[in-house]
């Protein structure tokens, strides 16, 4: 990616998709040329966290809310240090912000961290095109001196696929570090970061749990060196196929009957511990509008998500797993794609999407309660 950040308003923009569509507009944040999945968020707010979510690592999103930065930029909100999408696009950009919390514009913050934006596109016409088409890879050009459209085409479609993508490493934590418990301490995590939000650990702390955060290269030997009464695995991007080391170590986990909580990304590595397959969505779910079914309780949630593959398990039946007995949890009813696992004869649970409501509704703040009762259990 290449960039720079001068006054970008009134400087032309391309967007092409690997299938040769091509959108045109006008340089939003940093004025360059990127690349990255195309994928759709359907959010209506919350894009700070949304952009500082590790999840979106090698992703161009396209806003699916015509107006976007309305809110501007503020320092309590972003979900880690950076911003992490490779690109952004947005139909109309608001020209001034308005919010006691601002502290500068949106385009000013893509521009400053280097993120290469298109604004003036038809989200509406991008976002129909990936839902009949699929994800797929996407350039966003800018600058004066653009490429003739072979040339930008030709660039997009050398660029690397998010199947087989092995990303939790490159965003995760390179050093351990612990979030203290508010109050009093009642348990100890193990969290191992494939691309945690920074709200996650928080919604732990708040209930009495001290979290150490690990990084995704974490052995066996370290998760137990804190000595946890649960272990958690958190969101990331990337292919869940590639996620080998994860694997085994949630398996040594389900081994030693530790409880265990995973989301998102964690889902799917607890689907593959498990012994069932993933498979990559056509376009995936992302934005904070999603009803999901809790199969246990039959209660409705509306729920944040922002996951591009999904685990191949059986909704209607339990399965044997070389963990005892498992069964689907949670169902996505938009499409019945599994948002949810969890094991009978063992305390471990997981959930598709992301309850730490951040941004999003708190629909699935209870999640975190389940797991504080699982380790009550075993503490038991």
């Amino acid at each position: 990616m290449t960039t720079s950040t001068r006054g970008t308003s009134r400087v032309p923009a391309v967007l092409v998709l690997e299938d040769g569509r091509i959108f045109r507009g006008r340089a939003y944040g940093a004025v360059g040329e990127t690349f990255g999945e195309a994928v759709f968020s359907t959010g209506m707010t919350g894009y700070q966290e949304t952009l500082t979510d590790p999840s979106y690592h090698r992703q161009v999103v396209v806003m699916t809310a015509p107006h976007v930065g309305n809110t501007g930029v503020n320092d309590e909100d972003p979900e880690s240090k950076r911003i992490w999408v490779a690109g952004y696009v947005v139909r109309d950009p608001a020209r001034v912000p308005s919010s006691w919390r601002s502290r500068r514009s949106l385009d000013e913050e893509l521009a400053a961290q280097g993120v290469v934006g298109i604004s003036g596109v038809d989200t509406r016409a991008l976002t129909r095109h990936l839902r009949e088409r699929g994800a797929m890879r996407v350039g966003i050009f800018s600058g004066n001196a653009l490429p003739d459209e072979g040339t930008m085409l030709a660039q997009v479609r050398q660029a690397p696929e998010m199947k087989g993508a092995d990303l939790s490493a490159e965003v995760a934590t390179k050093e351990p570090y612990v979030v203290p418990a508010i109050g009093e301490k009642k348990f100890t995590v193990a969290a191992v970061d494939l691309g945690i939000k920074g709200m996650t650990p928080q919604r732990m702390a708040e209930r009495g749990i001290e979290v150490h955060v690990l990084p995704a290269t974490a052995s066996v030997e370290d998760v137990y060196a804190v000595n946890p009464d649960g272990v958690f695995f958190s969101n990331g991007p990337g292919d869940p196929a590639t996620a080998d080391h994860p694997v085994s170590v949630m398996r040594a986990v389900l081994e030693r009957g530790t409880p265990l909580f995973g989301i998102c990304f964690g889902n799917q590595i607890l689907g593959r511990a498990l012994g069932f397959g993933t498979y990559k969505l056509k376009y995936g779910h992302r934005g904070i509008n999603q009803p999901v079914q809790d199969r246990t309780t039959g209660k409705v949630e509306v729920t944040a998500h922002n996951h591009g593959f999904a685990v191949d398990a059986p909704l209607d039946q339990v399965s044997e797993t070389p963990f005892g007995r498992a069964e689907v949890s949670h169902v996505c009813l938009n499409d019945n794609v599994v948002e949810g696992l969890q094991l009978l004869d063992k305390p471990a649970f997981s959930v598709q999407y992301h309850p730490e409501a951040a941004a999003g509704p708190h629909d699935a703040a209870y999640l975190f309660d389940r797991f504080v009762k699982l380790m009550e259990g075993q503490r038991a």
